[in-house]
Formats: structure tokens, C-alpha cells, sequence
């Protein structure tokens, strides 16, 4: 394990940068694709930017070498020379390459961000997010050994040395463990958030954040979310940050935390994802409420009605 963290941190943060460049100059041009569909247009939003970002982060990752082609690749498009990495195995490297697909597409924001984990079936050992918009030259956030890094790139330094330089994130510092991003619901949004908001939190949507879910969990702005079925592309990451600042991810059905075993294909959306709803915060006390509020909601993804 070791090895094969130590050496995703020291090779991908410059193939993110190189990434994150693409990803900024494509976004200037008539990028979208068909391809997806679910009928829901988040998640049906695809760009060549999505499989251009992917053909680069593959590639680099294959070149790696034989510790990280022994690993299951998870990746959010079907591009990209995926035929080189192991087809089971412990380890899985999850890829998102563009994260905020219909946001950049249609250039609304810059939060959009370009994202690997590395997990085993029970939890998250790496995390790696670019948000390349974010601020004048890109935004990084790394998660490991429980040592959360967010910050401002800076070019004038080698990648790596960039994020080195950052200060880490105290677990400790105020936070708002509250408020709740509510996501997944497929139409019913609205009225979950609001039933959140009646246990006693504040449910909140995607719009109303005003910025990726990752950064604002790390600054303290979000305390956590509660997910319908989350994909293994980006999720992870998100409960990544609440295990090391403190928190969880549990399914809602049981309170029992969540592991990468129950992986299921949505072929409608072609994604694999988690079952079920599952509450990921950084106090425990917020994921008990949310358990309760949602233990009865359907678990079912496109379920009428849920």
C-alpha cells in the first residue's frame, strides 16, 4: 500500500496539472457530445473534454509502472487504454475526469475538477482533486495518511512541491457541521432537503453552495451530504475528507458504515454506484439525525415517487 500511494502522490500532481491546461482550453470551444441516457441532465452531461482528460490520466497512470497496472481501474467514461490495468484485484483507482460535467459545459461556475481516488473494498487511501478554475492557477486538495491539504497552485513550483508547500488542514478547526448538501434525489430534491432542514439541519442543494462539494466540506462550509446512490467515481472522495476529519459515510437504511462491496451497474446512466442512500458528515451527531430522517426513503434510484 505504501509504495503504491507514495508513488500516486509524487507522479499525478503534475499529470494533473497538464489535465487541468486541457480541460481550461477546451472549455472555450464547442465541446458537447451525446452519449448519455439517463434522461436526467446532470448526469447525462459529456463533453471531449471528459474523454480527452481520461486519455491523458490512463496513459499516465499505464506508464507508471507494474504496481499501478496491478490496480482495478474505475473510470467514469469508457476511454483510454483500460485493457492494460488488472481485472480484479484489492486496489481500485477511481477516476473522474471532469467532476461538474454540466456546470463546465455550459460554462456556468469553475468548480468543476478533475479527480482519482485509491480505495480498497473498506475505505479510501488517496485522494487527489484539481479544480483548475478555481482560483488564478488552479485549486489542488489532497487527502492522505489524514493530512488534508486545499490550496492555490502555483506554477513557479514543481507540482508536487506546490502541494508541499500547502499547510495542512487541522480536523480541529470551527467548522459548520450543519449544513447538509442534499443530492441524488432525481426530482425530489426539494423536498428532502427540506426534510433535512425540519430534523434540525439545514439541507441545501447543489445551487445554493456556490462551489464543489470538496472544498467546501475541507473549509468548512458544507459539514456533509446526503447522497441517493452515489457513483464510485467522486463520491468516494467525500467520504474521504469526513473519515479524516472525524466523520463517516454510513447507509441510512441501517447506520452501518459504508464499504465498496454492494457495487452496482445503473445501465442507464452506465456508472457503477453505491445502493441506497448514505449520509457522509464530519459529526456523528448529524449522521445519526440524517439516518433518521431517511431510514424509510425508497432506496430505489428511479423509483417514482421516492
Amino acid at each position: 500500500m505504501h509504495e503504491l500511494i507514495s508513488l500516486l502522490s509524487s507522479e499525478l500532481p503534475r499529470v494533473f496539472r497538464w489535465a487541468g491546461a486541457l480541460a481550461r482550453q477546451l472549455r472555450r470551444h464547442d465541446i458537447a457530445l451525446t452519449g448519455k441516457n439517463s434522461g436526467y441532465a446532470s448526469t447525462d452531461a459529456l463533453t471531449l473534454a471528459d474523454l480527452s482528460v481520461q486519455e491523458i490520466l490512463v496513459a499516465a497512470l499505464r506508464d507508471m509502472g507494474p504496481i499501478v497496472r496491478g490496480c482495478r481501474i474505475e473510470a467514469e467514461e469508457s476511454t483510454g487504454d483500460l485493457g492494460r490495468f488488472a481485472k480484479q484485484s484489492e486496489w481500485v483507482l477511481g477516476i473522474d475526469p471532469i467532476d461538474g460535467t454540466r456546470g463546465y459545459r455550459d460554462r456556468i461556475g469553475n468548480d468543476y475538477a478533475v479527480m482519482l481516488h485509491a480505495r480498497t473494498r473498506e475505505t479510501i487511501h488517496y485522494s487527489l482533486v484539481y479544480l483548475p478554475e478555481a482560483s488564478a492557477d488552479g485549486t489542488w486538495l489532497e487527502v492522505r495518511d489524514d493530512r488534508i491539504a486545499l490550496g492555490p497552485d502555483d506554477p513557479s513550483r514543481a507540482a508536487r512541491a506546490a502541494l508541499d508547500a500547502l499547510a495542512p488542514i487541522p480536523a480541529e478547526q470551527p467548522r459548520e457541521r450543519r449544513r447538509i448538501l442534499v443530492s441524488g434525489f432525481l426530482g425530489h430534491e426539494r423536498e428532502r432537503a427540506a426534510a433535512v432542514s425540519a430534523a434540525g439541519l439545514e439541507g441545501v442543494l447543489g445551487s445554493q453552495t456556490g462551489g464543489s462539494l470538496y472544498p467546501l466540506m475541507t473549509n468548512g462550509y458544507l459539514g456533509g451530504a446526503l447522497f441517493h446512490t452515489p457513483n464510485v467515481y467522486d463520491f468516494p472522495v467525500c467520504m474521504h475528507l469526513a473519515r479524516a476529519l472525524g466523520g463517516d459515510a454510513v447507509r441510512t437504511s441501517d447506520g452501518r458504515p459504508v464499504d465498496f462491496g454492494g457495487v452496482w451497474l445503473d445501465e442507464r446512466s452506465s456508472m457503477f454506484r453505491l445502493p441506497g442512500i448514505v449520509a457522509c458528515a464530519i459529526d456523528r451527531r448529524v449522521i445519526a439525525t440524517l439516518v433518521d430522517v431517511a431510514r424509510d426513503w425508497s432506496p430505489e434510484r428511479y423509483e417514482v415517487g421516492r
